[in-house]
C-alpha cells in the first residue's frame, strides 16, 4: 500500500517539487531568522543564487550548537501566534534544543507518518499500541497522530509499566506495537515470565520501532519472538521528529520522504558531498517546514544512500539504517546523551569531581547505564548515610535534567584511570554489530 502519490513521482517530477519548494525554504530563512541572514552573508550568497536543488551545496550547514545558541526561538520563522506546539531536548549547558509547529507543520508530520503506517501495512482496522514515551520528545505524540491519521485506534499507553503494558495488548487487542526495540523485547521476555503464550494471547502483526541504534540481530529477534513484520523508522527532532524515514515490505532500507525532507551524505572531516552509495554523514534540509526551517542540518548519523529503484514502486532515495556516530553522543533506550551533558550536571553538585566516567551496557534488552564518580578528598567514603544522600542527589539530577536512569557508583579520588590526551569518558560495553 502507497499513502500519497508523492511517494511515486518521477524523479525529474521530484526534482521540480524539491527545487520549487527548496527556494520557498530559503527564501522564507533569509527574510525571518537572523542566523541564516548572516550566514548567507558570510557566503556572499542570496535567495537568488539558489535556482535549483542542485544549489543547495551553495547552502551553509546547520549544527545542533546553533540551535542551542540561539535557544528557544531564534531559529523560528514565524511568529509566535503561529507556533501552536513546541517540543525540545535536553541540552549540554542544560538549555534544551527547541524546536517548533504551525498548524501546517503538525500537517505534514501526520502525513509523513500516515506513510510510515501505511508502509507497515496499517489501517484503520487496526489497533496501534503506542508505548513511545509521551512529553517533549517528539516520539509519543509523532506516532499517535499518524496511527490516527490512517484511521487506526490508537492506545496511548508510553513507556514503563511493563505488565500494564502486556495486559492492555491483550485486552484491547493490539494488532501494532510501537516502541523501541530494546523495549519491544524487554516485553516479550516479561509476557513469557508472566505465563502468557505470545502467540496465542496477542493479536501483533507488525511493529514500528526505532529512536536508538540496533543490530540486525536484535531486529531479526523482536521480528521472531513476537511474530511479526519488522518496520523501522528513522527521525530526529531537528528535521521534524519520527518519520524521515521508514522501510517497506520489499526492502530494509528506509525510503526518506524526498518531497519534505532533502538527504545529502557528505565527508564530516572535509564537509565535501559524497556520491550515492558512498558511507558518510546524513545531513537534511527540511523543504516545507514553516515554523522551524532548517538548512543542511548535519544530523550526526552515518549512513549511506541509494537511488536504486525499490520494487515497492516508491521513487524515494533510500538509506541504509544507521551506522553509528560521528560524535560522542550515546543513545540510552531511546534518550540522547552527551557525555558533556552528564558533566555539565556532575559540575553543579558538591561533594564530587569531574573525574568520570559512563560505562553503557545490556541488562538483557534494555539499556543500562553506569556512572563513575569520584569524590572530592573531604568526603568521608566510610559515612554510608552520606554517601546514599550523594548518589541519590546525582541519579535525581541526572533524570531531572537528562531523562536517564543512570546507576552511580561512588569512588575514590585518582580511582579512575587517566589517560593520555583526551579522556576516555565513555565504555560503550553494547555491541550493534
Amino acid at each position: 500500500m502507497i499513502w500519497s502519490k508523492e511517494e511515486t513521482l518521477p524523479r525529474h517530477k521530484l526534482s521540480e517539487l524539491q527545487t520549487e519548494r527548496l527556494k520557498e525554504t530559503v527564501a522564507r530563512v533569509y527574510a525571518n531568522v537572523p542566523f541564516y541572514q548572516r550566514k548567507f552573508a558570510e557566503l556572499g550568497i542570496t535567495p537568488e543564487d539558489i535556482t535549483s536543488i542542485d544549489d543547495i551545496a551553495k547552502l551553509p550547514f546547520t549544527k545542533k550548537q546553533d540551535l542551542r545558541d540561539n535557544y528557544p526561538f531564534g531559529l523560528f520563522a514565524v511568529k509566535k501566534d503561529a507556533v501552536v506546539r513546541v517540543h525540545s531536548s535536553s541540552g549540554t549547558t542544560g538549555k534544551p534544543t527547541v524546536v517548533g509547529y504551525t498548524k501546517a507543520d503538525l500537517d505534514t508530520w501526520n502525513e509523513v507518518m500516515a506513510r510510515v503506517f501505511t508502509m507497515a501495512g496499517v489501517t484503520s482496522e487496526d489497533t496501534s499500541h503506542n508505548a513511545y514515551g509521551y512529553g517533549l520528545f517528539t516520539g509519543g505524540l509523532g506516532l499517535h497522530y499518524g496511527a490516527e491519521t490512517v484511521g487506526a485506534t490508537v492506545v496511548p499507553s508510553s513507556g514503563g509499566f511493563t505488565s500494564r503494558q502486556l495486559m492492555l495488548m491483550k485486552d484491547f487487542e493490539a494488532t501494532v506495537l510501537t516502541s523501541t526495540p530494546s523495549f519491544a523485547l524487554h516485553m516479550a521476555e516479561a509476557a513469557v515470565a508472566e505465563g502468557y503464550d505470545i502467540q496465542k494471547d496477542f493479536k501483533l502483526k507488525c511493529g514500528i520501532f526505532g529512536a536508538e541504534p540496533t543490530s540486525l540481530g536484535l531486529k531479526e529477534e523482536v521480528a521472531k519472538v513476537w511474530g511479526i513484520h519488522y518496520c523501522e523508522i528513522y527521525g530526529l527532532s531537528e528535521i521534524i521528529g519520527p518519520g524521515v524515514s521508514s522501510n517497506c515490505f520489499e526492502s530494509k532500507d528506509l525510503h526518506v520522504f524526498e518531497d519534505h525532507f532533502y538527504p545529502e551524505i557528505i565527508d564530516p572531516k572535509t564537509l565535501e558531498v559524497l556520491p550515492y552509495g558512498e558511507k558518510g554523514e546524513l545531513v537534511i534540509t527540511s523543504l516545507t517546514k514553516q515554523a522551524f526551517p532548517i538548512i543542511r542540518y548535519r544530523t550526526g548519523d552515518i549512513t549511506s544512500l541509494d537511488r536504486t529503484p525499490c520494487k515497492c514502486g516508491r521513487t524515494h532515495v533510500r538509506m541504509k539504517s544507521v551506522m553509528g556516530r560521528v560524535d560522542d553522543m550515546l543513545i540510552v533506550n531511546g534518550v540522547n546523551v552527551f557525555p558533556s551533558q552528564v558533566e555539565h550536571v556532575l559540575s553543579n553538585i558538591e561533594g564530587i569531581t569531574l573525574n568520570y566516567q559512563i560505562i553503557a551496557d545490556k541488562k538483557g534488552y534494555l539499556d543500562k547505564l553506569e556512572i563513575m564518580v569520584e569524590v572530592t578528598e573531604n568526603m568521608p567514603l566510610d559515612s554510608i548515610g552520606q554517601l546514599e544522600s550523594l548518589k541519590k542527589k546525582i541519579q535525581h539530577e541526572l533524570l531531572n535534567n537528562l531523562y536517564i536512569n543512570a546507576e552511580i557508583k561512588l569512588v575514590e579520588p585518582r580511582t579512575i584511570e587517566r589517560s593520555v590526551g583526551k579522556a576516555v569518558r565513555v565504555i560503550d560495553k553494547r555491541s550493534h554489530s
